[in-house]
């Protein structure tokens, strides 16, 4: 049973309507028996004033910047041209986890996540445009097996799109979830909707805290069970839940390392 002593992460208001969003998120990261991170929160008062994509194409030194920081070495010039190509970008990268597996190609759907959320794009944005190839009929090329190789093309599934765009959900609510200085989003626009945040904000949050105050890189998959009980009204299977903590711990490793790299 989860007990009533709380700590909490706090994870600063957006700039753009700061009495909003508090009023809505007073206490944004519920912590059961865990330790406070009161530097633990996120500034966006640094928007683009011109519009998210002709910023972008204004923003090339930051993109080189924002891929050298995260390691980004597969992504071309094409993946950041607009949103759509971002949204394919991501997709393929989350195809590449599913169909293969490791840890390399997890960093590397986590690493082009970081980049959407520093660019400004949206969970709801990049939702839409897989929503819209999916009913076009576009399909997408695969990425390419290092060594080379012929590449597939796979058409975008409903069930897909959404388990894709939950990942990246919980990226950025993650990132959310970091002391800075970590990753500056360029843009105003909340990343992911209220319901989400309120949904996994307490899930990243125990991960966060267990990280940066334990030094730890692991949980016991029955606490955050609890969690999305007392959230969700449910759990998910073991093994669903061990995923996502290991996404979690995964996207604080790439945006705020602790250890030295091996």
């Amino acid at each position: 049973m989860l007990t009533s002593s709380m700590s909490y992460i706090s994870i600063k208001p957006y700039s753009y309507n700061n009495q909003v969003f508090s009023n809505k998120f007073p206490r944004p990261c519920c912590i059961p028996k865990m330790h406070n991170i009161s530097s633990c929160k996120s500034d966006f008062a640094r928007p683009w004033s011109h519009g998210m994509w002709r910023s972008l194409s204004d923003s090339i030194s930051t993109r080189n910047h924002l891929l050298h920081r995260f390691h980004i070495n597969a992504l071309s010039d094409e993946d950041f041209k607009s949103s759509r190509n971002i949204a394919k970008s991501i997709f393929r990268r989350y195809r590449n986890v599913v169909d293969r597996g490791g840890t390399e190609n997890l960093k590397e759907f986590i690493s082009a996540g970081v980049n959407a959320y520093a660019l400004g794009c949206t969970e709801e944005g990049l939702r839409k445009e897989l929503i819209d190839m999916k009913e076009s009929g576009t399909e997408i090329e695969g990425l390419q097996i290092h060594g080379g190789g012929t590449t597939v093309k796979f058409k975008v599934l409903y069930e897909e799109v959404r388990e894709c765009m939950l990942w990246l959900s919980i990226v950025f609510i993650t990132i959310l979830c970091t002391p800075q200085p970590t990753v500056v989003r360029w843009s105003s626009t909340p990343p992911v909707s209220d319901e989400i945040l309120q949904q996994w904000k307490g899930f990243c949050a125990i991960i966060a805290n267990a990280y940066y105050m334990r030094g730890m890189a692991w949980l016991p998959v029955k606490t955050l069970q609890l969690e999305q009980m007392a959230v969700m009204g449910s759990a998910e299977e073991p093994s669903v839940v061990a995923s996502r903590m290991r996404l979690v711990f995964s996207t604080l490793e790439v945006v705020s390392p602790q250890w030295p790299r091996v």
